[in-house]
């Protein structure tokens, strides 16, 4: 029943989503988009990720013949592209072939599987979709946000980012120095931030097939949850970034004429006062909060309790994606401290619905709630006075960030089972 209903509210927000996008942004949605998929050559990385995800639930037999027949369905629109001449110069050719699996795998599940079974491969296979349709829908939501937010509030967070020492401005320029070894490595980690999420989400669910049952929590969940509530703060606190309003922007969007000043990432904004200014109907308002990072800290979060070399890969992704969305001007620092607070407040919230309503868990989700409410309330209102006072204001804000990380662990332990103390054997008589 909660799959049902969880499958009947997520194909009713994907219709809605499909509607406004039509609406307001003049384009299809993610329904449609996805649609195209099944014949018009998409991106292969979220759909073979899908797969990955949805092979969970097969036997090791099953999944080589499901992973044969997607590569076999992919040779083949690949040389039919080649025979007709398709431009497929952007890197997309092939893919269909995992949507295809998972669609077949859906149909066996109705007609061919009963019970229990038919029921653990279409959770198999929505798991599976739901990863490529929340990257689709995160694409729409970030296209509505170009279309329907004409001014951004970049002045306001800049001008609150000087009571943390301007870090964007700081990592940029560490960056550069570190030649186009540090770029390369930082922009690989940034763009396959769903392949490090793949990994860990496959760790979890290593047991699904022999099991025949889901975990109650994994990380799938946080990062389709987080997806979807992050882009409502866009709409309602829109940001482009550091490289966008103050830069030279990147290639396709932004730039100077839209730009407040050419300034990052070697001369720190001025302190003035902050008032909207508008941007262009094409980059996305997609800093506060920085959801890159939220998705890292989830992953950081996920791993605990994986081998060595997972903890240390999930260390290495967090700290790596930090650098990277400060060190691109992509973020401000309070974008990052807000991802973290809204990740480990969504985190919070999953896990108390799993393990049944307390008041331990109701209070750390209010509070990370409460503590992200204040920060998005303080960079849009007292800026100037976070400005003028940072050695005041900047510890205040990390302090807020690392109380919810406090109340976070300090909660989730108390909710780990503890280990019974061993028995000691009583003593025995014995005959002498």
């Amino acid at each position: 029943m909660l799959w049902a209903t969880a499958g009947v509210v997520a194909l009713a927000f994907l219709i809605a989503l499909e509607i406004v996008a039509r609406r307001c942004a003049g384009v299809p949605g993610p329904i449609t988009n996805q649609a195209k998929e099944v014949i018009f050559a998409p991106k292969p990385g979220p759909l073979y990720g899908g797969l990955a995800l949805m092979m969970v639930v097969l036997t090791w037999r099953q999944r080589f013949i499901a992973a044969g027949v997607a590569v076999g369905i992919d040779v083949v629109f690949v040389l039919v592209r080649w025979a007709v001449g398709a431009d497929m110069s952007d890197g997309r050719y092939f893919g269909n072939g995992a949507l295809w699996v998972m669609l077949g795998c859906a149909v066996i599940a109705v007609t061919r599987r009963t019970g229990r079974e038919r029921v653990l491969l279409l959770q198999g296979v929505g798991l599976g979709l739901l990863l490529v349709a929340g990257r689709k829908t995160g694409d729409t939501w970030l296209l509505i946000t170009s279309k329907t937010r004409p001014t951004v509030l970049d002045p306001y967070v800049a001008t609150a980012d000087h009571a943390l020492g301007n870090p964007s401005w700081l990592a940029g320029r560490l960056l550069k120095a570190t030649g186009p070894v540090g770029v390369h490595v930082l922009d690989l980690v940034y763009a396959q931030l769903a392949v490090a999420a793949v990994a860990v989400a496959l760790y979890q669910l290593r047991n699904v097939a022999a099991e025949r049952r889901f975990p109650s929590h994994h990380l799938v969940r946080t990062f389709l949850v987080i997806g979807l509530l992050g882009p409502a703060i866009y709409m309602i606190f829109p940001v482009v970034g550091p490289i966008f309003a103050y830069g030279p922007g990147t290639s396709g969007t932004g730039g100077l004429q839209w730009a407040v000043a050419d300034l990052w990432p070697h001369t720190p904004p001025p302190i003035g006062a902050p008032h909207p200014v508008p941007y262009d109907g094409i980059t996305p308002r997609n800093c506060m909060p920085s959801l890159h990072t939220a998705w890292a800290t989830a992953i950081f979060i996920h791993s605990r309790k994986g081998p060595r070399a997972l903890r240390y890969a999930g260390t290495f992704w967090l700290i790596a994606t930090l650098s990277a969305t400060l060190g691109f001007g992509y973020h401000y620092g309070a974008d990052l401290i807000a991802g973290v607070v809204f990740s480990l407040t969504i985190e919070a919230g999953l896990r108390s619905l799993d393990r049944g309503w307390d008041r331990s868990g109701a209070r750390l989700v209010a509070y990370g709630a409460t503590v992200f409410t204040a920060l998005l309330l303080s960079y849009r209102y007292l800026p100037v006075e976070m400005a003028e006072h940072p050695w005041l204001a900047g510890p205040l804000l990390v302090l807020a960030m690392a109380s919810v990380i406090y109340g976070y662990v300090r909660t989730t332990r108390s909710w780990e089972p503890k280990a019974a103390p061993a028995r000691r054997p009583e003593p025995q008589l014995e005959l002498v």
